[in-house]
């Protein structure tokens, strides 16, 4: 226990420095020019206090890749966002929607079922709207994910891995969440109006109308009540962030377009792997439309379905193949990439090709990368770098690759950080180069 605090504590601690890092960055220019963008169309001016913050990252020139290929390679850094990965972006788009569709109201709940770097996102966010958060998260991810959503104020509910048909998968139960707020939220206004004597409470409780997936309840009512776990005084909206296409538009219409004017046009490649899709998507449809040449690819982890979805047009992993499909489905070292199904925001994608990598690689890549570059990365970013390399091999020099950095290595302290976990997985970095890339 006084290991995972010290961990939390080392997290919470490192991400205040790198957005310290971040600020310094904005206020300082850079002679590459893909290193900052200088509007992105004006998103800036619209917003106000932390969530001004958020977007208008770095885009910095990884110099051992770009060294070893001949290519330039890029890294789009997110990790710099204030809340620490691409998925603030994702927490205000979704936010900023539900709010103007009335879905959410100030002072509600935003639910969500997320493996960490989401939850956190929305942790960091809904406050700066005057919202509150709930998060269901599977208990096998990093233990410093729930200590930092916590320590954001958030609730959270670490519940054990099922598959997503389960009624108890974490998005499932973070669903039902937001559908008991609203419950909630009824009865305390109905209460209170019986108190006061009001003889008629006028509500549309009777039915739950779906908006991008999630469960709110529409309601006529203005309440006032305490806050508990699973409830709060003006209801719930669950976020969904698989399969509402806010998140594919957050990055369509918003980093997509800083790529595009960072690189100044002269991006030839795009390669990212993909959880709810929505980077991959936004990002590949957005660039398609400014030059059709740009090519884009998925990188995909082991144990995910993306990989045969876009070469074969079949969703399924080589563990599943008839004869051969395994009671538990095949686990991987990578957090909040990978996934078994084609959600709404994946089908966005325009996709040229995919690359499939493994764990050994991701990891021999993260520690390469904290050698030569001094970048401490996490899981999902390690592996967008293998991808990148293995875009680079396949192009050869003289182009430009641009790849997302989604996180940093803070909040991976626990598992993908830890020599002893890596050990007992049979992952010990042992690689003095990029040798593990021709394995």
């Amino acid at each position: 226990m006084a290991a995972a605090t010290a961990a939390g504590a080392t997290a919470a601690a490192a991400a205040i420095s790198l957005f310290a890092y971040y600020l310094l960055l904005h206020k300082s220019g850079s002679k590459f020019p893909w290193s900052r963008t200088t509007g992105a169309s004006g998103r800036r001016t619209r917003r106000k206090g932390l969530v001004e913050a958020i977007g208008n990252t770095p885009l910095i020139r990884i110099n051992s890749l770009s060294d070893a290929t001949g290519c330039e390679i890029l890294g789009k850094a997110e990790f710099l966002n204030p809340g620490g990965s691409v998925k603030d972006r994702v927490a205000v788009k979704i936010i900023e929607e539900a709010l103007k569709s009335g879905d959410l109201v100030c002072g509600g709940v935003v639910t969500e079922g997320s493996a960490g770097s989401t939850a956190i996102s929305l942790a960091t966010v809904a406050p700066a709207y005057g919202c509150r958060c709930h998060v269901v998260i599977p208990d096998d991810a990093a233990v410093e994910k729930s200590q930092i959503i916590e320590a954001l104020g958030a609730i959270v509910e670490r519940v054990r891995p099922v598959s997503i048909t389960h009624r108890d998968h974490f998005v499932n139960i973070a669903r039902r969440r937001a559908l008991e707020a609203n419950i909630a939220s009824t009865q305390i206004e109905s209460n209170d109006r019986q108190t006061n004597g009001s003889a008629y409470v006028k509500t549309k409780m009777l039915h739950t109308k779906q908006t991008n997936g999630s469960a709110h309840a529409n309601t006529e009512l203005s309440s006032t009540g305490k806050y508990c776990p699973i409830s709060d005084s003006k209801g719930g909206f669950f976020a969904d962030q698989f399969e509402n296409l806010a998140n594919y538009r957050a990055h369509y219409e918003w980093t997509g377009p800083e790529i595009w004017e960072q690189t100044k046009g002269t991006i030839h490649a795009f390669v990212a792997a993909a959880g709810t899709g929505g980077t991959i998507a936004g990002v590949s449809r957005y660039l398609k439309e400014k030059n059709r040449n740009v090519q884009c690819f998925l990188m995909d982890p082991p144990g995910s379905g993306l990989f045969n979805k876009v070469t074969r047009g079949v969703m399924y992993t080589k563990e599943e193949a008839e004869g051969k499909r395994l009671k538990n489905p095949f686990d991987t070292i990578t957090e909040g990439i990978g996934i078994n199904r084609v959600t709404r925001n994946f089908m966005m994608a325009e996709l040229d090709g995919a690359y499939r990598g493994t764990d050994r690689e991701a990891v021999e890549m993260s520690r390469f990368l904290l050698r030569k570059d001094g970048l401490f990365l996490g899981s999902s970013s390690a592996m967008n770098c293998v991808g990148a390399a293995r875009v680079a091999q396949d192009l050869g020099p003289g182009h430009t690759i641009v790849t997302i950095l989604c996180d940093s290595g803070m909040r991976h302290l626990s598992k993908f950080f830890n020599d002893e976990y890596l050990a007992n997985h049979g992952l010990t970095p042992t690689a003095t180069g990029l040798e593990f890339l021709d394995q």
